[in-house]
């Protein structure tokens, strides 16, 4: 008989300030009011009120009773519940200390750091995050859920040599060759249970369709269909907003919820934690994850957080401002998946969630995110080693862009910093460098707001593409090396 694996995500990221403007009066103390959104607050109280009460309250009956289940908790979820919530975090507390629970691993900001080229960031973000959940609920985390269920060979070689035992990702059939998601499989030595896509999503996102062939789905046939599954362990993962948030009581998600393990039950299917999984079932065999998969849409890649040019740019600036921000929560504050998310071009089927997510629409939020990131590194400058370096290489807010034009207009090209004004250079038209060049424009915006003349008056005398990128390149590795 196949045992069944519950698992449930629960976060909330802290929105940007759709109202930002930079102001230097503003200390350090002012900042999480100057960087987020009062609506946060909001945000965190209708899901309390939807969602974290009445489906806690729920599951803590449940678990009384013999239910099972994974928690992945976010550190952002938890600091606000803490802060504006705190009868709800008492009850996820109960629930994450009850005996019938396992606490799940992960980054601590549900950030994107699994996807920089270095993986220490990951790995002390998993870190703090184990070390929330001990000092919490006094559980130790063993098993790890990166943000979206991202997972590939490089990120399992991380998860194991932080000694953790084993992830979970999506089943997804691009990895599989034919195989089923049910089952223990290793990569790159790592345990590895795999979401049932089919069947979670039977719940996520086709319970409260009603033009569904299979609707209603209730308690008792989706039991069925567990039971007739075939292979070792059936792995349901689910977002906790799913319950509450995402559909609402009227549904009646409520109620199959509660009646799930009982039906489950009946059918004499075991409910397990996925550290017991691991415990009591063989391998059946090993997965090559050389690109990154997720639970992210039709793809089941990144392509939901870094598919468009908006997308890849702030990334770009993210990844590389590690050296200007440190340790700086501000900075992993602004790792949060949602900010990517919510500057995704998505409309239809897979699109609905980014839709439903959204706290301003693409554009809006890729320029509240730039000014808000330019204005983090800007602070940092005057605790670098080399501050006339830091200033020449932080990322700048939109109004100070480079924005790249032709003799018709604008391409559609623009560079928020050295780096990315040096790799522009390798793609736009030959006529758009022509046309800057003659005009004086990079020398001026190098000189005026890089503030550095060496530069620009290294800039003024080049006339090709591949002098101009020769010259910026070296400049650029040498203002980095005096970083260091």
């Amino acid at each position: 008989m196949t045992d069944i694996c519950f698992g449930f995500e629960a976060h909330q990221p802290y929105r940007l300030n759709r109202r930002f403007a930079r102001d230097p009066a503003i200390g350090r103390g002012g900042l999480m009011d100057l960087y987020f959104d009062d609506a946060n607050r909001d945000y965190l109280l209708r899901a309390t009120r939807r969602c974290y009460i009445p489906v806690t309250s729920r599951l803590l009956d449940m678990l009384d009773k013999g239910f099972r289940c994974s928690f992945s908790f976010s550190g952002t979820l938890l600091e606000q519940l803490e802060r504006w919530a705190p009868d709800a975090f008492d009850l996820l507390g109960q629930a994450a200390r009850h005996r019938g629970t396992e606490i799940l691993a992960q980054p601590y900001y549900h950030s994107v750091a699994g996807e920089f080229k270095e993986k220490a960031e990951f790995k002390s973000q998993v870190k703090q995050h184990t070390d929330l959940i001990r000092d919490l609920f006094k559980k130790q985390a063993r098993f790890c859920v990166n943000t979206e269920l991202t997972f590939s060979n490089a990120l399992a070689g991380v998860i194991r040599r932080a000694g953790l035992s084993g992830a979970i990702t999506e089943g997804t059939s691009r990895i599989l060759n034919g195989r089923s998601p049910n089952e223990v499989y290793t990569c790159n030595d790592l345990p590895v249970l795999l979401r049932n896509p089919r069947l979670s999503n039977d719940i996520a996102l086709r319970f409260g369709n009603t033009s569904w062939d299979r609707y209603p789905l209730t308690a008792d046939k989706f039991a069925g269909w567990l039971a007739d599954c075939p292979g070792d362990v059936v792995t349901l993962f689910l977002n906790y907003e799913t319950f509450g948030e995402h559909l609402d009581e009227t549904t009646g998600i409520f109620e199959f919820l509660s009646c799930l393990p009982g039906e489950c039950r009946d059918r004499e299917q075991a409910l397990v934690l996925p550290s017991e999984v691991i415990e009591t079932h063989s391998v059946a065999g090993n997965l090559d994850i050389p690109h990154p998969v997720s639970w992210a849409d039709l793809e089941n890649n990144t392509s939901a957080w870094q598919g468009n040019d908006l997308q890849k740019t702030a990334f770009g600036v993210l990844e590389r401002g590690e050296d200007y921000a440190g340790n700086c929560p501000f900075w992993r504050y602004l790792q949060t998946i949602d900010h990517f998310y919510y500057m995704a071009s998505r409309y239809g089927y897979g699109g609905e969630p980014h839709a439903y997510l959204g706290h301003q629409v693409q554009e809006e939020a890729f320029t509240t995110y730039m000014k808000v990131f330019a204005d983090c590194e800007e602070r940092a400058v005057p605790g670098m080693k080399d501050r006339k370096a830091a200033w020449s290489l932080r990322t700048l807010p939109p109004e100070q862009a480079f924005s790249f034009s032709s003799p018709s207009g604008p391409i559609g090209y623009s560079a928020y910093n050295l780096d990315q004004f040096q790799e522009m250079l390798r793609t736009v038209p030959a006529d758009s460098i022509a046309y800057h060049q003659d005009r004086g424009d990079f020398e001026h915006w190098i000189r005026d707001t890089l503030a550095d003349p060496v530069l620009a008056k290294a800039v003024k005398k080049q006339k090709g593409r591949q002098e101009l990128i020769k010259t910026t390149r070296e400049r650029s590795d040498e203002l980095w090396n005096r970083l260091k």
